[in-house]
């Protein structure tokens, strides 16, 4: 009887598993609009990321419309990160890899320490990875209070708690990925230090490229 249960158990767990990976699989579902609502002349607006200038390590100019018609990853990270976000990198990097040959697919990582992540520290950062195109994933820096702004659009949680990026042990930020689609829209998250949760979060890229597809809600 005790096998007949775990045999069964086992069988259950299959099947949802098979759920779980038909679901995300199913062209008629779509990911959520992630943020708050608001209402402009009686029609619903979902939470859209702001306009944004920022500069990346080729010192080109990456704002909202370099993203326009793209469906995008983001991140915080700073280089000289003593914590997460060396397993950060290593994961977009695997998504980077996964999609590199897809144009519809960008990569955007914001450093939180402006002030000793240069122009020049990003470029070498970026070049440590091997291959990486910057029109691809831009590695960006500009003023500390855009920045640490703009991650609040992203529902990512910055913070200095040191002397203006003096203390890299003070300088926190969340490890989340965040998925924005082709108008804007936060769609998706993860946590971007577990590569099982990352696994999960292609299926969510992948489902969001369908949308294009068939835009309507």
């Amino acid at each position: 009887m005790a096998h007949l249960n775990i045999v069964s158990r086992s069988i259950s767990l299959i099947i949802l598993i098979g759920l779980f990976y038909a679901c995300n699989y199913n062209p008629k579902y779509k990911l959520p609009y992630i943020g708050q609502q608001t209402q402009e002349d009686g029609s619903i607006v979902e939470h859209t990321i702001r306009p944004f200038q920022f500069i990346d390590q080729d010192s080109n100019t990456v704002t909202n419309k370099t993203f326009g018609g793209k469906v995008y990853v983001t991140d915080f990270f700073f280089v000289s990160c003593p914590s997460i976000c060396p397993l950060m990198t290593k994961q977009m990097l695997r998504l980077y890899r996964h999609y590199e040959n897809n144009p519809n697919v960008l990569f955007l990582s914001h450093t939180i320490d402006p002030r000793h992540d240069t122009v020049g520290r990003l470029k070498r950062y970026a070049d440590k990875l091997g291959s990486v195109s910057s029109s691809k994933w831009h590695f960006v820096t500009g003023e500390r209070d855009s920045i640490y702004s703009i991650a609040n659009d992203y529902f990512i949680a910055v913070q200095d708690e040191s002397n203006n990026g003096e203390d890299p042990n003070k300088l926190i930020h969340s490890g989340k990925f965040m998925l924005i689609d082709r108008t804007g829209h936060v769609r998706s998250f993860c946590d971007g230090t577990d590569p099982k949760a990352v696994d999960h979060f292609v299926f969510d890229i992948d489902q969001l490229l369908k949308e294009k597809e068939n835009p309507s809600r």
